[in-house]
């Protein structure tokens, strides 16, 4: 019975995915903001207002960096086009000679090829831009619904909370509301975790880029910090950016030093950082956290990789509080103790390794 609800529940989430996809997002906004609402609360401020700025906070950070990355982009701009050109001109050289003997004519027949065949494909490409559009819609529709959700969330969460719970019989009530405190406060500290996550991430891949020289460290550093928070795409979207900025900058060997640097940053992330301290935040062994997260990218792709964590958190933190068993306090993802804890591990694998 409780496969068959599982996989009802699943099918219902699917199929109405354009809301529960924003409204799951928004819960784990929720979790990550919660922590500056409540402090705002704290100090007087009325709940609508501290939720409010907590999400404006957000926002605008978001901008203001976006803002400051293209003001970078943009002043070195000349820079970079003339080192692509550069770039471009060894590319040519480079094919000209051994082992590939590619010259001039033969390139330049490949790209009438090429626009032939986009000349010709006008009418395809028109449906896939208008997919693509179409699509478009439904993100930015999805990030207004997340937006508002969160607000509400942020607002009057509880309250919401405490209305969908009365729900049920009154036996149930008061275990409900404890468990999901706890649930709650795993999740917390899972978003928590996830930020020192992706803030290691950017660290290696903006250390590596600057021990190269490559210029825009900072606005690469900024990039990589957000993108990193979408699994799989965003380890990939960042070192395309850090390869392609080292290619076109200082030629194909740094390229590939870059692409290698982040490779191993990417793989320490996902078989060292995200087992560690996300099953510490969340109360999972680490082997289910990386077995969760491979699970969850072939169920349902990006999102089922950015939701089952947290969904596991939530869920074996609420069962365990139901069932009264003992749950651990969650735990405190600060440097010093996650710096103790890799140390321990580091040692651990070295007397018995």
């Amino acid at each position: 019975m409780l496969a068959a609800f599982v996989i009802g529940f699943g099918w219902v989430c699917q199929f109405f995915s354009q809301v529960t996809v924003p409204l799951a997002i928004a819960v784990l906004l929720t979790a990550l903001l919660v922590p500056v609402a409540t402090r705002l609360k704290r100090l007087g401020w009325p709940p609508a207002a501290a939720a409010a700025v907590s999400l404006l906070g957000m926002v605008l950070l978001i901008l203001g960096v976006g803002y400051a990355i293209g003001l970078t982009a943009a002043a070195q701009a000349p820079a970079l086009v003339d080192e692509t050109k550069l770039g471009f001109q060894q590319l040519l050289t480079w094919l000209a000679g051994d082992p590939w003997h590619i010259d001039q004519a033969q390139i330049d027949t490949w790209l009438a090829s090429v626009t032939t065949w986009l000349n010709e494909s006008r009418a395809l490409l028109a449906s896939y831009a208008a997919k693509v559009g179409t699509q478009v819609g439904h993100f930015l529709a999805g990030v207004a619904i997340a937006l508002i959700a969160t607000f509400f969330f942020l607002y009057e969460g509880e309250h919401l909370w405490h209305s969908s719970v009365r729900l049920l019989p009154g036996r149930y009530h008061d275990r409900t509301f404890a468990a999901a405190e706890r649930g709650w406060a795993s999740l917390v500290a899972y978003m928590r975790a996830q930020v020192l996550v992706t803030l290691v991430d950017a660290a290696g891949v903006s250390l590596a880029a600057l021990l190269l020289g490559l210029p825009m460290v900072p606005a690469l550093f900024a990039l990589t910090f957000f993108v990193c928070f979408i699994p799989v795409v965003g380890a990939v979207i960042a070192g395309t950016v850090a390869t392609l900025l080292a290619l076109v900058t200082h030629g194909w060997v740094a390229a590939l030093i870059m692409a290698g640097a982040t490779v191993v940053v990417m793989w320490t992330e996902s078989h060292f950082l995200q087992p560690l301290l996300l099953g510490r935040a969340a109360s999972l062994h680490p082997l289910a956290v990386l077995v969760g997260l491979v699970i969850g990218a072939e169920v349902a792709g990006i999102v089922g990789a950015l939701l089952v964590i947290p969904t596991m958190a939530f869920g074996v933190a609420f069962i365990r509080a139901l069932r009264g068993m003992p749950v651990a306090d969650a735990p405190d993802p600060s440097i010093r103790k996650v710096a103790l804890s890799i140390l321990a591990s580091s040692a651990y694998h070295c007397r018995h390794g």
